[in-house]
């Protein structure tokens, strides 16, 4: 069953029959009226029936499904210690550690007055305080399914009443390998339990993910099946490879961005270009998939205080990255899945608001934009970019180094006379002319080369009669003789 009516403006979070205690949190958290999905989708979800939820990225997926589950469960809530009492009831995975903790901040925000337990558990850091909490007994768990199935097999979490799951990004679940450890959780779960999958993207592979895993569950778009906001500009510069970074700086100062998100393919572009942007005056850091977590948090920690101006990322930071009225993201390299486009620029325009999604297009990316255009159903709007700003090319700290010693070696190469004046006042030293003149053998020192030719030579010393054979021992016996018969 496909639900795509439009919702009405006039409906608000009142008329879900949410409790006073969500309601006052929703209140605190800024929120008037629902979104498009959060309409359609707490209604569904308070049912109990399973839901397959696609909308645009930044829409309110979280809230549309973690708002139900809350007061699904709130009959459930008490307050006693015993972690006997706080088993695990809701379990919301999710593809990446930052979706993970941006999906139980929100949890704990929408539930903080209720007396409902929350937690979050992903790889990157260390398992000890993850398992302390875990054994006090928590309702709402979010996570990853690597580091899930780590607790499950130290015991330190048991899923065996959990009553709904959640697939968080199930698409990008399945482009991460994720689908072995699926499995291994779904057969952990019971049988009877509602399933809610959310996505912006509904590939193939996860319609038949969810024929395989959901009962009769309602389809809800809000959207075009993978399209884009309206409310993101989205703009594509053809530029030569060499002068990207160029563009990036030269995008970044013209439009005076303060925040922008800058996505590359590889870990070691990302890495590079946050150096690159750094010496050119941009105030960059990078964060992917090398980094430690506490790396990545602190960054992602600074990037949201405004401390950085370019976060230069590849697409683990593509999901779950919720920055309030990001301006705009800029795709250094198109990427080479199209629904990754679509994600990555879903950072932009969040909650209603506008944004910028530029993206440098070289010749070599054609099948890219193809591909991009033909996923979105419409076609990009390409310009050319004249790269204008002097931006210094470091191709690799080797070059630079080789450069370096070059110069160097030059400068110890060069003598006295070939280095330039400091100025017109500067006197030259006079040179003697005696150091100009060939060289003439002193007298004396004619006199006493020819006394060591008329000297007698000294006379040799008789060479040793005996054999080489008898220094080294070879005579130390007198051989035998023997006879012939």
């Amino acid at each position: 069953m496909s639900d795509t009516a439009t919702t009405p403006s006039t409906v608000t979070f009142d008329q879900f029959g949410l409790h006073a205690d969500i309601l006052k949190a929703i209140a605190e958290q800024g929120y008037t009226t629902p979104t498009p999905i959060q309409a359609k989708a707490i209604p569904v979800v308070l049912d109990g029936r399973d839901v397959m939820g696609a909308a645009q990225t930044g829409t309110g997926k979280t809230a549309g499904f973690s708002l139900p589950i809350i007061q699904r469960l709130l009959p459930l809530a008490n307050t006693s210690a015993s972690p006997a009492r706080h088993p695990v009831r809701a379990l919301i995975l999710t593809p990446t550690r930052e979706l993970a903790d941006q999906v139980a901040a929100n949890v704990q925000s929408y539930a903080k007055h209720t007396a409902l337990r929350s937690a979050v558990v992903f790889g990157g850091v260390d398992m000890n305080p993850q398992s302390a909490e875990l054994r006090r007994g928590v309702e709402i768990l979010i996570a990853t399914p690597g580091r899930l199935l780590d607790h499950v097999q130290q015991k330190t979490a048991n899923l065996g009443q959990v009553q709904m799951l959640v697939l968080d990004e199930a698409d990008r679940m399945l482009d991460m390998g994720f689908l072995p450890d699926l499995q291994r959780i779904l057969n952990l779960l019971p049988s009877e339990r509602q399933t809610l999958l959310f996505s912006a993207t509904f590939s193939p592979e996860i319609k038949k993910l969810a024929s395989t895993y959901l009962r009769n569950p309602q389809t809800i778009e809000v959207a075009r099946s993978n399209s884009t906001a309206t409310n993101v500009t989205q703009i594509v510069f053809e530029v030569a490879e060499g002068d990207k970074t160029g563009a990036v700086v030269q995008l970044i100062r013209e439009r005076s961005l303060k925040q922008v998100i800058v996505f590359c393919n590889s870990k070691i572009g990302a890495s590079r270009l946050a150096r690159q942007l750094e010496r050119d005056g941009v105030v960059a850091t990078a964060i992917h998939g090398d980094r430690t977590q506490s790396e990545r948090m602190q960054a992602l920690d600074a990037f949201k205080r405004g401390e950085i101006e370019a976060l230069v990322a590849t697409d683990v930071a593509a999901r779950g990255l919720d920055i309030a009225e990001l301006p705009a993201v800029i795709n250094f390299d198109l990427p080479f899945n199209a629904e990754d486009y679509v994600h990555r620029i879903g950072r932009t325009g969040r909650a209603g608001a506008s944004g910028d999604a530029l993206s440098l297009f070289s010749p070599n990316e054609r099948k890219q934009l193809a591909d991009i255009e033909k996923l979105i159903k419409r076609p990009l709007d390409v310009q050319r970019l004249a790269v204008d700003t002097p931006v210094r090319h470091h191709h690799d700290e080797r070059g630079s180094r080789r450069d370096r010693d070059d110069r160097g070696s030059r400068r110890r190469t060069t003598g006295a006379h070939e280095r330039p004046s400091h100025g017109a006042h500067h006197r030259q030293q006079p040179i003697d002319d005696f150091f100009l003149k060939p060289y003439e053998p002193s007298p004396s020192a004619v006199s006493a080369s020819a006394k060591r030719e008329e000297a007698p030579a000294a006379p040799q010393k008789p060479a040793s009669k005996q054999p080489l054979a008898a220094l080294l021992g070879g005579f130390g016996m007198p051989r035998k003789t023997t006879s012939s018969n």
